[in-house]
């Protein structure tokens, strides 16, 4: 007896034997177009083409696994050769389902619709006898339809010897491919057919959707454990099913989150939550012993890890997009500590994270013992939670907050760090980190002469009249101060312009206090110890105070930076570059460049370097290249 359920429950004649179980993906597998999810895009366009007789020879369905490409062939297929069940339809949308052409449809033993496996019949010789036999009408339906699943697996010579029938083929002949990897199939093939790209399902809706099957089958399963099951399932229908027919099991009728996790090998979400914070606070005990109770509790260490990963990347997206907080496969309580923490962790480390825990997954799944690599992986994320960022670290080196070069605590602005390329900003406004010449208080600098003679501690005094401590009763703020710098001019003898100071500057590789002094200050009066300058409006507020700290500490004595309102000169970049702009121009004027543009239409002139200049250069090429020394982050 052959027997379908018109509602989505087709049937062999092995399966309707009584007693014979049906796993749930089978049972309710769809059986016209209304039964498929999350595909409204393409059941509109298929129905539109059946109501205008717009049906074309051939369509290729491509998707993830799981989301109805087979299925949506044999519903086409049905569609295509129903006679209804007075036996005088014809192609529709809302196939009978009771007629002789649609049972033998959805039973797979219908002998006008041939379905191939590509992935174990590859050849030419395969595809030849398809070709043989599209010259034959049907035997007893409307259509032959040939479903060739996998397709991308065919051999390239087979796909050749397809392209002619396949362009040209009978009017009796339908061709349905499936492949879940339309980019292996030749463009040749793509071409000739209508392609149809199936969507993964959304969350809401495959929510929704096993919800109507667990009651359908009697079983009791919370909307949070389906979530779990969704999460789990990415989008594919059928790997849904298969999970909640399992969990049904497992549950025994009444299904739970605690259950679903169980089966899956899932830790708890807020126990992740609590293993993601304990990471980003460097708490590598806690973090430890989280990860061995969820590893106690049935945990896999490597779905611990892609839980952290799926954390760390729904934290990132949520603080890219807040929207993102409101997926609905995620608890309230999950969604408001992920706000939390999309409020508060910066993205740098949570783009370090995530890289580090892609690292550790790969580690994890090649480990002959999976728990040891995920609690290193662990230590190496605790660790590296602690550090400070570049920016922050280059601030305190600047400020003089930490050691510096392996000196004692306390010592600051001796050497900047080299190579700074970080931009940290103060909240000084202008006047507070330096004097204005009228009297102001000048940094103080108090002298303990080293075995070189150069200044081990400086204290700054403040412009409101209070000075830090130590500063050997220089109070800064009056003439005394100013008296000072006047009868102290020894080690100032060498910076007679302000064109030594820039060379300081650059001699002490300090990037950043070079580019801010090019850019952003305008000299208004220059003697040797004392600085007066007009500000750019994009100046840093607290220029003046760290430049002062910083001759202090290079030079061993004390400096007077101030701001002035007005007076200034053009700055260096400025002035350089109209400098070059006039160097760039001279040399275009000259005949001999106007005959090299002439004759090479496309030249530039990118750069004007005076002979010298030039000949050091081609000196510095010419010389061999000398191999840096080792570093112990460098790939071999």
């Amino acid at each position: 007896m052959n027997s379908d359920n018109a509602g989505g429950q087709g049937q062999t004649e092995a399966d309707a034997k009584p007693g014979a179980y049906q796993v749930l993906a089978r049972k309710y597998r769809p059986e016209t177009f209304a039964d498929l999810i999350g595909q409204d895009a393409m059941v509109r366009t298929l129905r539109n083409a059946f109501a205008a007789d717009r049906i074309a020879h051939a369509f290729v369905m491509t998707g993830i696994r799981g989301t109805g490409k087979t299925t949506t062939a044999r519903i086409i297929a049905k569609g295509l050769n129903c006679i209804g069940a007075d036996g005088n339809g014809g192609p529709t949308t809302e196939p009978c389902g009771v007629c002789e052409h649609c049972t033998a449809i959805a039973s797979g033993r219908h002998v006008d619709v041939l379905e191939m496996d590509a992935a174990s019949r590859t050849g030419v010789g395969d595809i030849r006898e398809i070709i043989d036999s599209v010259a034959y009408r049907a035997a007893s339906a409307r259509y032959k339809i040939y479903i060739i699943d996998e397709v991308h697996m065919l051999s390239n010579s087979a796909f050749n010897a397809l392209l002619k029938t396949l362009e040209e083929p009978p009017a009796h002949v339908k061709f349905i491919f499936a492949t879940t990897e339309i980019r292996k199939v030749p463009v040749t093939v793509l071409s000739r057919c209508q392609r149809f790209d199936l969507r993964r399902i959304e969350p809401e809706v495959m929510m929704d959707h096993l919800a109507r099957i667990a009651l359908a089958e009697g079983g009791e399963i919370t909307r949070d454990a389906l979530a779990l099951i969704t999460r789990a399932a990415e989008g594919s229908v059928r790997d849904a099913m298969s999970l909640l027919d399992q969990a049904i099991s497992h549950g025994a009728g009444e299904t739970g989150t605690e259950q679903v996790r169980a089966m899956l090998g899932l830790a708890d979400r807020g126990r992740v939550l609590d293993l993601f914070d304990m990471i980003l606070r460097g708490d590598a005990a806690g973090a430890l012993s989280e990860l061995s109770a969820q590893y106690a509790d049935g945990a896999d260490p490597l779905a611990v890890l892609r839980d952290l990963a799926e954390v760390t990347h729904w934290v990132s997206v949520t603080q890219v997009t807040p929207d993102a907080a409101e997926d609905p496969t995620i608890g309230p309580d999950e969604r408001v500590r992920g706000q939390d923490m999309a409020g508060r962790l910066p993205m740098r480390v949570l783009t370090r994270m995530w890289q580090m825990l892609l690292k550790a997954l790969e580690e994890v799944a090649h480990a002959p013992n999976a728990m040891m690599a995920a609690e290193m992986a662990i230590i190496r994320l605790t660790h590296v939670a602690d550090l400070p960022a570049p920016e922050e670290l280059l601030r305190k080196l600047q400020s003089g907050a930490g050691p510096v070069g392996g000196g004692g605590a306390g010592a600051g602005g001796g050497t900047s760090g080299g190579g700074a390329r970080s931009h940290a900003g103060g909240s000084a406004p202008f006047g507070h980190g330096a004097p204005a010449a009228s009297g102001g208080a000048a940094p103080a600098v108090q002298r303990g002469t080293g075995p070189e003679g150069r200044a081990e501690h400086h204290a700054i005094s403040r412009s409101d009249g209070g000075s830090a401590p130590n500063s050997g009763g220089h109070s800064g703020g009056g003439a005394g101060g100013q008296t000072a710098l006047a009868t102290d001019p020894g080690p100032l003898a060498q910076y007679a312009t302000f064109d030594d100071v820039v060379a300081l500057i650059r001699a002490r590789r300090d990037v950043q206090l070079l580019m801010e002094v090019e850019t952003c200050l305008r000299l208004a009066r220059f003697t040797p110890g004392r600085i007066e300058f007009e500000p750019t409006a994009n100046a840093p507020r607290d220029l003046a105070q760290r430049l002062a700290q910083r001759l202090q500490g290079w030079t061993g004595a004390r400096w007077a930076v101030s701001v002035v309102s007005s007076g200034g000169a053009e700055t260096i970049a400025t002035t350089r570059d109209a400098a070059e702009a006039s160097a760039k121009s001279d040399a275009m004027a000259l005949p001999l460049v106007q005959a090299v543009l002439a004759a090479f239409p496309t030249a530039k002139v990118v750069d004007v370097r005076p002979v010298e200049t030039a000949a050091e250069a081609a000196l510095v090429d010419a010389l061999p290249e000398v191999e840096d020394e080792w570093d112990p982050f460098e790939e071999n």
